[in-house]
């Protein structure tokens, strides 16, 4: 087993902190640098498989770049430009439909704000009612009424107060003249001469001009340095360990690279699927709200939707009715749906590899940080981290936070499921692994390996009696959720009480005695038709037993489980001579029990004499090289999982078969 991590000291903890909090404030701080190099970084992924194609046309190295740069510049101006002249030629329109947006705000305010102003109004007077009106204090009777105090007249005035004077009152205001009218004012500013008209609009666009042309001079050099760049970066980052670095390398390029080319497809598609139905609609301006919507999809899960909310605010406006706003959205629903839930799997759905949470919350983070831009670029960017973590041992955290691979396997999320009593969750697990595979391989891969680690829990007494208890149930109720018959028997037991008493291996092969007979099946029965499993006797033993017995009853062999103390037994009279045609001889673990396999294949050859004898020995939860297990122990054949020990049956009828 490999050595422990050492645990980090408070050091190392203020060390990690305060290199991350180094790295954010240079991510936010540098965004004006770090920025157009990342959408060139980016963009170079994009056009890469353009680059390499037009260089097998031998347009050569400088032609390819400089070619597909253009082709990318050319593209996004007529995106631009589309998008511009539609939004000039909608907002000239917009004046006709002022009376339909105006009469449909007037009904939705009806229908909202002046019933809930009703409502509240009715409520405030409700109140008011049962509040009990306060009355003022009366005095008791007989008492005097208070004399409100007057002014002591006999006083002299203060010595420093001053006298009141007299203030004047023009005539004017004495024949009661009317007040003056009040004059209009309006400001007006100075036209604007066709150089400030010039000059402002340079101003507006000449930041993400600016930025433009930084991002395609960087875009031009890391294409035509591409090779360089990469040999650079290997040096710094992984001189020592070339073969480490060259993965990382190449899995994050091919991801990237698949990722924007399938995603600009899928947008594309969107797009003109998006044009087609809203002119078939009949929605004015249908190319702007598709090329927004192919725009805005780059934003993860609301670019879409922002473009939707455009457009059927556009047929609000048009349509004095509500069925135009109706199909708009559930065109862009019907579209979005099919790309996101089954041409995006298809594509890319599982190269990626981030899980949708962290796409969630990379797009809240990034765009904190760098604002729309890092909006479109919070994919990207974390595909990256999460590539790093799956090469580099010191950031594997981000493949686990960010990444879309299990964190727990499926034997662990059983065992911690299991402690919390949710069967439910298992039980759909169950079923969809057994879609394609099958129960033997359920059992050695997902079932047996959980309860190992149950096992060795209990055995360093770290499961309490009600855990126990827990996970017995679980087993049970997932084992029994896959086969109808116990499924309908499994309501009316009273699981609690009988559980306290046998194991889960035991309680399912009750339940199945229950079912079709204290023999499990009929005695009188073909000769050599029967398969035994034999239970050594520990909790494991009878589970696997169990659920081999299950493995070969899928297979349409009858098949039925038995412990030893079944042995010495005296079968009843009409149970037929020589129906049983093999013996499984079980044993889920390595302990002190495994020591009488020997007895118990002695035991079964006397009892089912010329029965074929399987071995199945199961290794425990921590293989040791150095050992080794006699796992034929006196039987014909042996075996060391479900799978090995169908395979051995198969094998063994084929043969019969034949002969």
């Amino acid at each position: 087993m490999s050595a422990a991590a050492p645990t980090p000291t408070p050091r190392d903890r203020a060390l990690g902190i305060l290199a991350v909090g180094t790295v954010l404030a240079i991510l936010y701080f540098a965004r004006e640098v770090l920025v157009p190099f990342t959408l060139a970084v980016i963009l170079s992924l994009l056009l890469s498989p353009l680059v390499r194609a037009l260089r097998r046309r031998r347009l050569g190295a400088t032609g390819s770049v400089i070619a597909a740069v253009l082709a990318l510049t050319l593209a996004c101006g007529a995106v631009a430009g589309v998008i511009g002249v539609q939004a000039a030629r909608m907002a000239k329109s917009i004046p006709q439909y002022e009376q339909t947006l105006r009469h449909k705000f007037e009904k939705l305010n009806q229908l909202t704000v002046d019933r809930l102003a009703a409502f509240t109004s009715q409520t405030e007077r409700i109140i008011g009612e049962r509040a009990e009106p306060r009355t003022a204090e009366t005095p008791p009777a007989g008492a005097p009424a208070a004399e409100s105090p007057e002014p002591d007249r006999s006083r002299a005035p203060d010595a420093g107060a001053t006298p009141p004077t007299a203030v004047p009152i023009a005539p004017s205001a004495l024949q009661g003249a009317p007040p003056s009218t009040p004059i209009p004012v309006e400001l007006h500013q100075p036209a604007l001469r066709p150089l400030q008209v010039a000059q402002r609009i340079v101003t507006s666009l000449w930041v993400p001009l600016e930025t433009a042309g930084i991002v395609l001079v960087v875009l031009i050099f890391v294409l035509l340095e591409r090779e360089s760049v990469r040999d650079r970066f290997i040096r710094i980052a992984g001189g020592s360990d070339l073969r480490a670095t060259t993965l990382v390398l190449n899995d994050a390029g091919e991801r990237l690279s698949r990722f924007f080319v399938s995603q600009f497809a899928v947008n594309l598609g969107v797009g003109l699927v998006l044009w087609v139905g809203l002119a078939l609609i009949g929605l004015p301006h249908a190319t702007l709200w598709a090329a927004l919507a192919a725009v805005l999809r780059f934003v993860p899960y609301i670019g879409v939707w922002i473009a939707a909310l455009f457009a059927a605010t556009l047929a609000a406006a048009v349509d004095p009715g509500w069925s135009l706003v109706i199909i708009t959205i559930c065109l862009f629903a019907g579209v979005e749906l099919i790309a996101g839930q089954l041409v995006e799997p298809q594509l890319y759905g599982h190269t990626t590899g981030l899980s949708p949470l962290s796409v969630v919350v990379a797009a809240i983070f990034w765009s904190w940080l760098w604002g729309p831009v890092g909006l479109v670029v919070s994919t990207p960017l974390t595909l990256c981290l999460v590539v790093a973590g799956r090469h580099v041992r010191a950031l594997s955290l981000l493949d686990v936070l960010l990444g879309d691979t299990q964190a727990l396997t499926m034997s662990e999320r059983f065992y911690q499921r299991a402690l919390s009593a949710d069967s439910d969750e298992l039980i759909a697990s169950a079923r969809g692994y057994l879609k394609h595979n099958s129960l033997a391989e359920y059992g050695d891969f997902v079932l047996m390996p959980a309860l190992r680690l149950a096992i060795f829990d209990l055995e360093r007494g770290r499961i309490t009696s009600d855990q126990q208890l827990k996970v017995r149930k679980t087993v049970v109720a997932v084992i029994g959720a896959l086969d109808d018959g116990q499924r309908r028997l499994a309501r009316r037991r009273d699981a609690v009480s009988v559980l306290d008493q046998m194991s889960a291996g035991r309680l399912l092969r009750k339940e199945r005695e229950q079912l079709i007979g204290p023999w499990q099946g009929p005695l009188a029965v073909p000769q050599g038709s029967v398969m035994i499993c034999l239970s050594l006797g520990s909790i494991l033993d009878d589970l696997a037993a169990e659920l081999l017995v299950r493995a070969l009853r899928e297979k349409q062999l009858d098949a039925r489980h038995l412990s030893l103390e079944d042995l010495p037994q005296t079968p009843p009279p009409e149970a037929t001579a020589g129906g049983v045609s093999m013996v499984y001889i079980m044993s889920a673990t390595p302990g002190e029990h495994r020591k009488g396999a020997e007895a118990a294949a002695e035991q079964a050859r006397q009892r089912f004499p010329g029965a074929y004898l399987i071995g199945v020995l199961m290794p425990g939860l921590i293989l040791q090289p150095e050992l080794t297990i006699d796992t034929k122990r006196g039987a014909d054949a042996s075996a060391a999982s479900f799978v090995e020990a169908m395979q051995v049956c198969r094998d063994w009828l084929e043969e019969r078969s034949k002969s």
